[in-house]
């Protein structure tokens, strides 16, 4: 049984690799707002936040929320770098354009019906004149996937060292309770 796509939220990551030094990236929340970094470091920076996408079966996929960007046919995420990131004091001023009408179907509903998944994008952080990325990115540079969430992962890993814990202590319990006989 399908669930209804009607419309959901769905947890997206932005993976920046290799992004250029000394510069500062972010994405675009609405008009002028700014979503720094979730984590950072020198090989990477990544952006979680959340979208609501509704599924129309005569017009496909539609995203919304306050990083939606653009028309509902054409919606897009702005990664932007320099002073466009709030960087004061720098010659970068740029937005790079995230597409996603290149994000497969499948993984849209992937991401739809499935609790603890991310919608992933990863792209490198620097164009091709050696500059932070920017205009719009091609499909082939952005490569999307479906993931497991962090938070997903440790829930699994926490329940186990829990039981893993609790087994010992139902051991020493029922030890001290034979002795006590």
């Amino acid at each position: 049984m399908k669930r209804d796509l009607s419309e959901q939220v769905v947890r997206m990551r932005i993976v920046v690799s290799a992004p250029l030094s000394g510069v500062t990236f972010a994405v675009q929340r609405g008009k002028a707002g700014l979503l720094a970094p979730t984590v950072s470091s020198a090989e990477s920076l990544e952006f979680e936040f959340s979208l609501r996408v509704a599924m129309d079966p005569a017009q496909g996929f539609n995203f919304l929320g306050e990083f939606a960007q653009g028309p509902r046919t054409d919606r897009f995420i702005y990664l932007n770098s320099g002073t466009y990131a709030g960087q004061p004091h720098t010659t970068w001023a740029r937005r790079a354009k995230l597409k996603l009408a290149s994000i497969p179907a499948a993984l849209i509903e992937g991401a739809m019906t499935s609790p603890g998944q991310v919608l992933e994008a990863r792209l490198a952080g620097t164009g091709s004149d050696g500059g932070p990325i920017c205009a719009t990115v091609k499909p082939e540079a952005l490569e999307w996937r479906l993931v497991r969430s962090a938070a997903a992962v440790a829930a699994p890993a926490a329940s186990a060292e829990a039981a893993a814990e609790a087994k010992p202590a139902k051991k020493k319990a029922s030890k001290k309770a034979k002795a006590s006989e």
